[in-house]
């Protein structure tokens, strides 16, 4: 199985990157995106967003 980290378009919200995250993970989407969505608000703020783009950008 291969384990490498890869966007998800076909789930895609914005560019794929929490899809991507939950498929390699195997955690549910829904709480990869409450997560990004409150860590953004609450903690990392311009951090996150940059980090998101960044990853979505390098995956692509």
């Amino acid at each position: 199985m291969d384990r490498s980290f890869t966007l998800d378009r076909r789930n895609a919200k914005i560019m794929g990157v929490c899809a991507g995250l939950a498929t390699r993970t195997g955690v549910d989407v829904v709480v990869i995106r409450i997560a990004l969505v409150l860590l953004t608000l609450l903690a990392l703020g311009p951090v996150a967003v940059v980090g998101y783009l960044l990853v979505g950008w390098l995956a692509n």
